[in-house]
């Protein structure tokens, strides 16, 4: 089987069940969770191989009936990531529907408790499972991402954000005191960023993963020898004077 660019609807229902089944008993991923760890790894400092990231989607991972199961299985993960990566690398534009990230909402976001008390607007966790997902894979390269983080400010800005997700609460300058809860319009708030805040991540990596050829300084000539701007002057009495 050859991976796809992105996920049909039926494949998207296909491998929510395998998840409900196979991963979330035993502390695995669900879909959401899962959308957002392959998410990470697309803007990650450095590139990892299936059996690096694979054995976080199960949580313990499942025995397959036989080769061609786990060939199915595999291949839906790895268009999964697919669509991850032409996700990020799509920019700051609208996102095209097979792309968006894949977040349970509310058939009706703006009357998301379908007429039920206002204070049961903020038990909606829109995002929470996408964002842990996302932190799980960056601690897969915990050390890198510190480094990438420690160098730009912006960065910290993007992981504050989806640490609300995560936490559904806003820290203080004080640590060491409660946060502050953020609502459900506060959680639409942030998941309509994710697009540019992933295309900001994807353009730094591909920055700093792109090769540098080293400026080299161009030879100086002697102060006697032929000027190099091609005047047949001596370089002193030229361009060097």
């Amino acid at each position: 089987m050859t991976a796809s660019a992105y996920l049909t609807d039926d494949q998207i229902e296909r491998l929510a069940h395998l998840l409900e089944q196979r991963a979330v008993p035993f502390r695995g991923f669900n879909l959401e969770a899962l959308d957002g760890y392959f998410t990470a790894l697309a803007v990650s400092p450095a590139e990892l191989a299936l059996e690096q990231w694979e054995p976080m989607v199960w949580g313990k991972t499942p025995r397959w009936d036989d080769a061609a199961e786990r060939a199915g299985v595999e291949d839906l993960l790895l268009t999964h990531r697919n669509m991850a990566l032409a996700r990020v690398r799509h920019g700051n534009e609208t996102l095209p529907d097979h792309l968006a990230p894949l977040l349970w909402l509310p058939e009706d976001p703006e009357h998301p408790t379908g007429g039920a008390p206002e204070s049961q607007e903020d038990e909606l966790d829109v995002g929470r499972d996408w964002a842990l997902g996302f932190f799980t894979a960056v601690e897969l390269q915990e050390d890198a991402w510190d480094a990438w983080l420690d160098q730009n400010e912006w960065m910290e800005e993007i992981f504050e954000q989806l640490d609300r997700l995560a936490s559904g609460e806003v820290i203080g300058e004080d640590p060491t005191q409660p946060g502050t809860p953020i609502d459900y319009p506060e959680r639409l708030g942030i998941i309509a960023m994710l697009p540019d805040m992933l295309a900001d991540l994807h353009h730094h990596r591909i920055e700093a993963l792109t090769p540098r050829e080293p400026i080299r300084a161009l030879d100086t000539p002697e102060r006697n020898e032929p000027c190099p701007c091609g005047s047949g002057k001596k370089y002193k009495k030229c361009c060097g004077a």
